[in-house]
């Protein structure tokens, strides 16, 4: 009789074994050693764990942008400034086309140049005949007090003066007589150095200079008070009283300050 067939299961190959879950080998927030030891793992501590990361603050940084913004505009400002005003003073002289004024000497007259016999001083009187011409058509100069003129010889003042408060209004001509006194100490030592010049060369410079405060009035506006100065050299035949005293040349320069 035939051997009995047997009948054997066969797994299913397939089918992976049913396992059940293990736990990890290594637990959560730790770390396997070289040893094989598990090694916890601790959140970092500023205090035990070395230097905390360096932070930068940002407040000098705004502190300083805050000073150049306000430097730029500033500067801005100045540079708006000084544009409007140099718009401004081209504008205006467009406008009136200004003109310094002109001044001349045209006379000179000694009255007294007298030595006196007490105390060798010299005492000296001049009537110095001065035109102002003022040329401009829109612009008037008001000559205001505490003006002073002197008159030289070499580095000696013979007399001085001073002109009177006056309006000159547009495209005006003033001639002024100006009365001047002095009185030299060293009389003798003048009078002798004047007749050596006039022998030397036939004649004497002289010098006048001139403080004089002013205003300047653009149309109906009247400016900020200013000083002229003014020299005029000038050349004459001779220095005695009661005499005609020509004049040989005369010429005046002008300058004004604020």
């Amino acid at each position: 009789m035939a051997d009995q067939q047997k009948i054997h299961p066969v797994p299913d190959v397939e089918a992976p074994p049913e396992t059940s879950p293990t736990a990890p080998l290594v637990p959560l927030d730790t770390s396997k050693s070289d040893t094989g030891n598990p090694v916890e793992q601790h959140p970092l501590n500023s205090q035990s764990h070395g230097p905390s990361p360096v932070t930068h603050s940002t407040a000098p940084k705004k502190r300083r942008s805050c000073c150049c913004r306000c430097m730029c505009w500033t500067l801005s400002l100045l540079l708006l400034l000084i544009v409007i005003l140099g718009i401004i003073v081209g504008i205006l002289f467009l406008v009136f086309r200004p003109k310094l004024p002109k001044y001349s000497i045209d006379g000179l007259r000694v009255t007294q140049f007298d030595l006196s016999s007490v105390n060798s001083s010299l005492s000296a009187s001049f009537d110095v005949n001065i035109t102002a011409r003022n040329p401009n058509k829109r612009i008037g100069i008001y000559y205001d007090g505490g003006s002073h003129i002197t008159v030289w010889y070499n580095e000696t003042q013979l007399c001085e003066g001073a002109l009177p408060k006056f309006y000159q209004g547009h495209r005006n001509t003033t001639v002024l007589v100006l009365p001047m006194t002095g009185q030299v100490q060293n009389g003798t030592v003048l009078l002798t150095a004047l007749q050596q010049q006039q022998q030397m060369t036939g004649n004497i410079p002289l010098m006048l200079r001139a403080k004089q405060t002013v205003r300047v009035k653009l149309g109906s506006l009247k400016l900020m008070k200013m000083k002229f100065r003014i020299r005029c050299r000038l050349v004459v035949n001779a220095l005695s009283a009661n005499n005609a005293i020509r004049i040989s040349s005369s010429s005046c320069s002008f300058r004004l300050r604020l």
